[in-house]
């Protein structure tokens, strides 16, 4: 009997694998991972590589920092969810339905001010660069509004799982190419022999490119069930009512919670430890005498593949441990790891320690995010509101990169490169502090069972 049986039990065992993996290839969850590269590309395009452009030209340091505030409307996203949600786009809508109308409606916009960026000039005009940041920051936070409410819309519930595993694996993969991708192509156009300016241009015309990938997939994709019969339950209201129960009853939801705004904090404070440091990350990077393929290569080649597998030992971490457990895992390693780039200050320009430094502190990032994501989830429980308040939440937790961040420039250029990076492990202390105040509140009790 004994032989039977593990065969049984193997046969069991392969075939859940299988059913694990094929999983990723149902229709649905690829929709959402080429939407999860869409929603990756831009948000470099205003940050990390616009930096690293800013930089090359000659932008003090104290400039670069402030630019942190174009983020801006990934903080403030939540005050037009509503909208996204009610308001109708004049034909979009019509043609494409209320999800992938708005969809192709925001990548439109989204490509029109990458563009507008691609033609300005950080050397001599940094108000128009702020400004193409800007819109091209507010474009890309509401396809983000867009994708979130199609991916909760248009999966079940047994392909949720996988389809935000796959969201995030894309939305990395988005950003390499717009860091490390953006990078090599502004250096090949360089190499041609063409002026500096005009290699950033090309580059960001290439980027603007790429956004066509999620318009296609808008094409392809099928609107949302939930999103059809919403639009037929509320096509008879006026606009303004639906966007007036829409905002209101998602705040008034969650505010009503025990705790609420302690936890909103949390939400807030939580990655301010990443946000901070990371925000510098690329000037550090230059200023120590690394070159731009340099910078591409490790922070963004190596920093993908540390990243792709933190994500896996974060979703292990919360898989084993408690909601609550987890968050003090994630929380202290991922302030720890910013001790490597005070290392690689004394060490120098040596290809070997920043590839650790930056492996390091990416791995130790995708084991906070898959966590800090898993409660952001737990957070939203009312499917009538998820849309607005996963909204409310992600722009939350932007404000640690925008506003808390924007004095970075500042604190580096006073304290210098090693010290700084000490200070961005010990800003990650408030959020621990909540942390215990929470736990010790049953705060995490109340949300019940996790999956990651």
């Amino acid at each position: 009997m004994t032989a039977p049986d593990a065969t049984s039990s193997a046969g069991a065992t392969a075939a859940s694998w299988r059913d694990s993996l094929a999983v990723y290839l149902q229709p649905r969850v690829l929709i959402v991972l080429f939407l999860g590269f869409s929603s990756g590309l831009p948000l470099a395009l205003s940050g990390s590589t616009l930096l690293v452009w800013m930089r090359e030209v000659g932008v003090d340091l104290k400039t670069i920092g402030l630019f942190a505030l174009v983020g801006t409307p990934y903080t403030l996203k939540f005050l037009w969810a509503p909208l996204v949600d009610a308001i109708h786009v004049p034909l979009f809508t019509r043609v494409f339905g209320r999800r992938r109308g708005w969809l192709l409606f925001s990548q439109l916009l989204l490509i029109i001010a990458i563009l507008l960026l691609a033609m300005t000039d950080p050397a001599h005009s940094p108000f128009y660069v702020a400004l193409g940041a800007l819109l091209v920051a507010t474009t890309s936070s509401t396809q983000d509004i867009v994708v979130d409410a199609f991916r909760v819309e248009s999966l079940p519930e047994s392909e949720q799982a996988a389809g935000m595993a796959a969201y995030v694996a894309a939305y990395r993969i988005g950003m390499l190419v717009s860091t490390a991708g953006a990078l090599f192509i502004v250096s090949g156009f360089e190499g041609t022999g063409i002026t500096r300016h005009s290699a950033w241009m090309w580059g960001y015309v290439v980027m603007a490119a790429m956004v066509l990938i999620g318009t296609l997939t808008a094409l392809v994709a099928t609107e949302p069930e939930q999103s059809t019969k919403a639009e037929a339950a509320t096509h008879a209201e006026p606009a303004f009512a639906r966007v007036v129960q829409a905002a209101i009853g998602a705040f008034a939801e969650f505010l009503s919670r025990k705790d609420a705004l302690a936890a909103l904090a949390f939400v807030v404070l939580f990655k301010f430890t990443d946000a901070f440091s990371g925000t510098m990350t690329a000037p550090f990077v230059i200023d120590l005498g690394f070159s731009r393929n340099d910078y591409a290569a490790i922070v963004k080649g190596v920093g993908l593949a540390a990243t792709l597998i933190g994500g896996f030992a974060g979703g292990f971490v919360a898989r084993r441990y408690s909601l609550a457990t987890s968050l003090w895992i994630g929380g202290v390693v991922q302030a720890l790891a910013n001790l490597s780039f005070s290392w690689l200050a004394f060490v120098g320009t040596s290809q070997w320690a920043l590839a650790f430094a930056i492996t390091a502190e990416n791995f130790t990032s995708a084991i906070g995010t898959v966590i800090f994501v898993a409660y952001l989830s737990a957070l939203c429980r009312n499917p009538l509101h998820t849309a607005t308040q996963y909204a409310l939440l992600t722009a939350l937790a932007a404000v640690g990169r925008t506003y808390l961040s924007s004095g970075a420039g500042f604190v580096a250029d006073t304290t210098g490169w090693a010290l700084f990076f000490v200070i961005c492990v010990l800003v990650a202390i408030p959020s621990l502090v909540l942390l215990a105040w929470l736990q010790k509140r049953g705060h995490f009790e109340t949300l019940g069972p996790v999956r990651v």
